[in-house]
């Protein structure tokens, strides 16, 4: 068992290697315009877990996803002449579903603005159906009680 520490430094190292590979190296068609969001490693350093997104269609992920499977053997060779591990980790594409996630709670932050903006605005007009105060209260001044000056009883 390796420490987590080395790994997490190695994940952050293959992160910037796999980023300069698809921006310089590979020049496959198929490749659509990808972003690098997190890289994790096993704590053994033998299998790496590289996250990517895809700003596109969902047939530009499917074809930028053949071209990372096809590049993959590439792509590993060059982490492992700059890593100089013994043994270089397996390289694993998988899409990042955050961006999406987090478009989608954009949305509906968005939608939930909106509903608050329009309940303010019928709201705006709006009057009390009975009393603006519905709660009794007794104003009196209590007076006559020792070592206190007059204080209103609620």
């Amino acid at each position: 068992m390796m420490d987590a520490a080395r790994a997490r430094k190695l994940a952050d190292r293959i992160q910037q290697i796999v980023a300069e590979m698809l921006e310089r190296r590979i020049k496959d068609p198929r490749l659509g315009f990808v972003t690098i969001t997190d890289t994790r490693v096993t704590n053994d350093l033998s299998d790496a877990t590289v996250f990517y997104t895809v700003f596109g269609s969902e047939a530009e992920r499917k074809d930028t996803a053949a071209a990372l499977e096809s590049a993959k053997g590439i792509i590993r060779s060059e982490v492992g002449k700059q890593t100089g591990l013994r043994h270089t980790p397996t390289l694993a594409f998988t899409h990042d579903p955050l961006p999406d996630s987090a478009r989608h709670l954009d949305d509906l932050l968005a939608e939930a603005k909106a509903r608050d903006e329009e309940i303010a605005k019928r709201a705006e007009g709006a009057e009390y159906a009975g009393d603006a105060d519905p709660y009794k209260r007794d104003e009196e001044v209590e007076e006559d009680v020792p070592g206190q000056v007059g204080r209103a009883v609620t």
